[in-house]
């Protein structure tokens, strides 16, 4: 006989047991608003229910969109060196309001954001194998543009570098 490590349907929630699951949820790392209903959502809660917690998780400081943006920005600049188009953009992803999102990148120092793209210039600029003066440039600049950084600055390090 097979044995799945699944066997139970999957399990059903009082609004109660939900709502402490999700301040646990909410309490261990910021989430987005998007990110707990789609937990809700795969917890099969109906729209009322959803309605009630998010609500509960708001007004009880567990959900805080603002709160959420400033500390994805600050995370994804200093750990993955992301720019600011990619920052917006995997914001807006999140479904985030323009408002959080202009108050987080306010986070971001701009002395502190020009030197990142120095230093990330001149260690792409070592890692690339490339005899080809252009060929290397187009490759630096595609990196970078992927990460999210503004085309006129890319483009302004890499002509004082190459």
């Amino acid at each position: 006989m097979l044995y799945f490590r699944y066997m139970n349907p999957q399990k059903t929630y009082t609004v109660d047991e939900a709502q402490k699951k999700l301040e646990n949820y909410c309490a261990y790392q910021e989430r987005c608003h998007k990110e707990v209903k789609t937990k809700l959502k795969d917890m099969k809660m109906i729209p009322e229910a959803i309605d009630k917690i998010m609500v509960y998780l708001i007004q009880n400081n567990f959900l805080n969109e603002e709160r959420f943006a400033k500390a994805f920005v600050r995370g994804k600049f200093r750990i993955k060196h992301w720019g600011k188009n990619r920052l917006v953009r995997e914001l807006k992803f999140r479904d985030i309001s323009k408002y959080a999102i202009n108050i987080a990148l306010k986070e971001i120092d701009d002395s502190e954001y020009y030197l990142t793209l120095d230093e990330l210039v001149k260690k792409r600029i070592s890692q690339v194998n490339e005899n080809n003066k252009f060929k290397k440039k187009k490759k630096v600049a595609d990196y970078l543009l992927y990460r999210g950084w503004e085309s006129g600055l890319v483009y302004e390090k890499l002509n004082e570098y190459l």
